[in-house]
């Protein structure tokens, strides 16, 4: 367990000293199984990983998804979700940020990336608040938001990542993660509502809608539900039905989701450039994501191997610590890493810890999954690394990084009573993965 625990610390010690953290959790776990087994040993483990991953086939959703999201955003559609939400909100109070909230949970569910949602919906809903004379403090803080839905809400990659890295069933994953989604969208307006009710000066009311213009922006979103019924009605045997048995995988209803996204974007005036752009910029978040999950596999056999795990639970047992003061104890690690990581390292470096101990716990490991991905959440508008604001920064340049924080708290205050619902009541989560076989 010492070693462990030296090997921990030295990632993060390494992690501060700015070197990538597919790198850090690679070097010291390779090192560490190298002292505790033999050098031999080590280079043998590290290079069946890199082949068993450069072959493992479910890995392919990853990509898939990834680049649906990508021709999703070449298409243009968070333009007519964002109408869409405007359509209905748009006149009340604060309605302007409360649209951009429901438009990200939309793009959210047809693109995967919380970081490519804060951006992409940065550029369509920001010119309409500041038309409005919204306070850039709620603006901003309501895009950086609405983004963190994209990694809790299907198809998710840090979820595809969790599913892997843990062996758990991707489609469950994926269907628990609905309801907390919801959860998360509901708090969210309430947030808002709580902000514009302090300050109503922060987020006038927008023009109101007549019912044919919603209908019209309802008609505009066709594309967009046609390629979710697609993606998840496959999934879950939905599109059942005599003489056509549509049921997907989830790698093959990630590559007709793809290919969907591809046809829309076409019949959407995507050009050749576009489409290499986005190969392009698939190939290199894959790589980033396969480098820093064979750096935690690596550092994961390291852990095991050095009895971490096990060395946990003896120490639980042996305290008689009870199972809720566990998990407690290992929110709280999460949200204080959350301060200093972003989302995925931290997932990827604390799971192989916690994995062990939370199951043999008798907590079920899809509950978890959905748990770590919301604690994850809030790390991206926690301060100071939330990338997520960090993305907007980049993206409109002239709002100040505090000024961003500051209206993030509200959001963040959410979150927190969100993920304690979620930890006190599993019962929320596990409802619609007990629905599927």
């Amino acid at each position: 367990m010492t070693e462990a625990l030296i090997g921990f610390a030295a990632v993060l010690a390494l992690v501060l000293l700015r070197m990538p953290i597919a790198f850090a959790m690679g070097l010291v776990g390779m090192l560490g199984y190298a002292h505790l087994n033999s050098s031999r040993g080590a280079i043998s483990m590290v290079g069946r990983l890199i082949i068993d991953t450069s072959q493992n086939y479910g890995l392919s959703v990853v990509p898939l998804f990834i680049l649906m999201g990508l021709f999703v955003n070449k298409g243009g559609l968070s333009r007519e979700l964002y109408a869409l939400s405007f359509a209905f909100l748009g006149h009340l109070r604060g309605g302007l940020a409360m649209a951009t909230i429901a438009a990200c949970a939309g793009f959210s569910a047809i693109c995967g990336s919380s970081l490519a949602t804060a951006a992409t919906m940065s550029k369509v809903a920001m010119p309409q608040m500041r038309k409005y004379k919204y306070h850039d403090s709620l603006s901003t803080a309501s895009i950086a938001a609405g983004g963190t839905l994209g990694i809790l809400i299907p198809p998710s990659v840090i979820l595809v990542i969790y599913g892997l890295l843990t062996e758990t069933s991707i489609g469950k994953l994926f269907i628990a993660g609905v309801i907390p989604g919801a959860i998360g969208v509901l708090f969210y307006l309430l947030a808002v509502r709580w902000t514009v009710g302090r300050n109503p000066d922060a987020g006038p009311p927008g023009e109101r809608t007549s019912w044919s213009g919603r209908m019209r922006a309802m008609r505009d979103v066709w594309a967009v539900l046609i390629l979710f019924g697609l993606v998840f009605g496959g999934m879950y045997g939905v599109l059942n039905f005599w003489p056509i048995n549509l049921t997907f995988s989830p790698t093959e209803a990630a590559g007709m989701g793809a290919a969907g996204a591809f046809i829309i974007a076409v019949a959407r005036g995507m050009r050749f450039k576009d489409t290499l752009e986005a190969l392009k910029e698939t190939s290199r978040t894959t790589a980033n994501l396969f480098s820093v999950l064979i750096g935690a596999w690596i550092f994961s056999n390291f852990v095991n191997l050095a009895g971490l795990p096990d060395a946990l639970r003896a120490l639980v047992t042996a305290n008689d610590v009870s199972p809720g003061t566990v998990i407690m104890s290992i929110l709280l690690v999460y949200i204080i890493l959350g301060c200093v990581f972003e989302s995925l390292s931290m997932m990827l470096l604390t799971v192989p810890i916690f994995f062990p101990l939370v199951t043999s716990l008798g907590y079920d490991p899809v509950w978890f999954g959905i748990v770590v991905v919301v604690v994850t959440e809030i790390s991206l508008i926690t301060p100071p690394v939330g990338l997520n604001v960090f993305v907007l920064k980049g993206v409109l340049g002239d709002v100040p990084t505090g000024t961003i924080f500051r209206g993030v708290t509200p959001f963040w205050i959410a979150d927190l009573f969100r993920l304690a619902l979620l930890a006190a009541v599993p019962a929320i989560t596990l409802w619609l993965p007990q629905l599927v076989r």
